[in-house]
């Protein structure tokens, strides 16, 4: 698990996850469920050019979803909540 694309994933915006960037100066992103927390630290750090204080990270569980008469459940992920330093930001929807 070196490759820091194959480490995170996406960024997970959500009312909650704006919450924190704007307050905590805090970032949520999805990312693979085998990464630890070293590795999702490194590949922040690398891709956004930015200092990490320190990472939290939680396994969710997928939701059951109804198709019709069919049952199935999402997959499985895992988040990361990342502590950037002061000064330091990204900026999701910046590019949009």
């Amino acid at each position: 698990m070196k490759d820091m694309f194959g480490i995170i994933k996406k960024p997970c915006l959500t009312e909650k996850g704006l919450g924190l960037q704007e307050i905590n100066n805090q970032v949520v992103v999805k990312v693979d469920p085998r990464a630890n927390k070293i590795e999702i630290k490194d590949a922040v750090e690398k891709l956004f050019s930015v200092k990490v204080l320190k990472v939290r990270t939680a396994n969710m569980h997928g939701k059951k979803k109804r198709v019709g008469k069919n049952f199935g459940q999402q997959s499985d992920w895992k988040k990361a909540i990342v502590t950037l330093e002061e000064g330091n930001k990204i900026d999701f929807l910046e590019k949009i």
